[in-house]
């Protein structure tokens, strides 16, 4: 099952953004729900990616991947093996090289 967190249309501050993607990627761990986690973080200045991304790098360990958008194709193995384990064969942003996600594959 695939759980998605937008924040990159919610008009949020930069701080308010990465407070709301630290409580629900939490929230989504212990409810145990969810086997991977759509990030959508926008385009825009690419202060919120950047913020998300360095965010995810801090956690090392905490998840089994990180899964940059404009990776998320069928040559990336991290993709391939977060698909199979999670079910995720309809995934709309599969192998279009979407850099305003990030997916978080959790252990």
């Amino acid at each position: 099952m695939l759980f998605i967190i937008d924040i990159g249309h919610n008009n949020f501050s930069l701080d308010k953004a990465m407070a709301v993607l630290e409580s629900e990627v939490s929230n989504q761990i212990f409810q145990g729900g969810s086997k991977a986690i759509k990030i959508i973080h926008g385009h825009g200045s690419g202060a919120l990616k950047d913020a998300v991304r360095e965010w995810c790098a801090e956690q090392k360990g905490r998840f089994k991947a990180v899964i940059f958008g404009e990776n998320y194709d069928m040559f990336d193995k991290d993709s391939m093996d977060m698909r199979s384990d999670c079910g995720l064969p309809n995934d709309k942003d599969f192998g279009r090289r979407n850099s305003a996600i990030t997916y978080i594959w959790l252990r």
